[in-house]
């Protein structure tokens, strides 16, 4: 896949999240580490790598996007407590940093799964599924910063709830295809499957 510059360089909002999800799944699937180097952007694909700087002292960090946020009008980057911990942000709480892309890791591009026995003639994609309500709705509403129609259903497995967030109805499997394609290529997982 074709590497996507993310938006332009130079001095955002940012803050910063710890210990209220620790160990809880990322929007990339991945657990969130709060003593790790990683980013929240409501855009960047999964595995842009940034160096942030605060300006207050020039101490700098690289952090890799790994998940969505923050979800506070008017702030555009979401340190985790380790990275802001590293450029001395912590106690700012929130405050320009300035950014500049390195790149991106493209292990976080995804394959595009099907689920084996699509017979619906409507079929739709989904992008999780979880046993906390919460990660499902912290998913949802990451998804909601750039695609329409995301929804999330309950499905009851084996005497265990699953709560699945989804997107879309499509006519085939071709037009699906072309959402589901964009979405790996972010670094989300992605699964075209009947819609019920």
């Amino acid at each position: 896949m074709e590497y996507r510059r993310p938006p332009a360089e130079g001095y955002v909002t940012a803050s910063w999240y710890g210990s209220d999800f620790h160990g809880r799944p990322t929007s990339s699937g991945e657990r969130y580490d709060m003593y790790g180097f990683t980013a929240a952007h409501k855009e960047m694909d999964f595995g842009t790598r940034l160096r942030v700087t605060n300006p207050d002292n020039g101490k700098s960090v690289i952090v890799i996007v790994n998940d969505r946020g923050p979800f506070i009008a008017g702030r555009d980057l979401d340190l985790s407590y380790g990275a802001a911990r590293e450029i001395d942000h912590i106690g700012k709480g929130v405050g320009l940093v300035k950014i500049e892309h390195l790149g991106r890791d493209l292990r976080y591009i995804k394959r595009i799964e099907y689920s084996p026995s699509i017979t619906a003639t409507a079929v739709t994609i989904q992008v999780g599924a979880f046993v906390d309500q919460l990660n499902a709705d912290r998913l949802k509403q990451g998804l909601e910063f750039k695609y329409k129609d995301v929804y999330i259903t309950t499905v009851v497995k084996n005497g265990q709830r699953f709560h699945r967030v989804r997107i879309g109805k499509f006519n085939s499997r071709d037009s699906a295809y072309a959402v589901a394609s964009k979405l790996a290529n972010e670094g989300y997982s992605t699964l075209i499957t009947s819609k019920e």
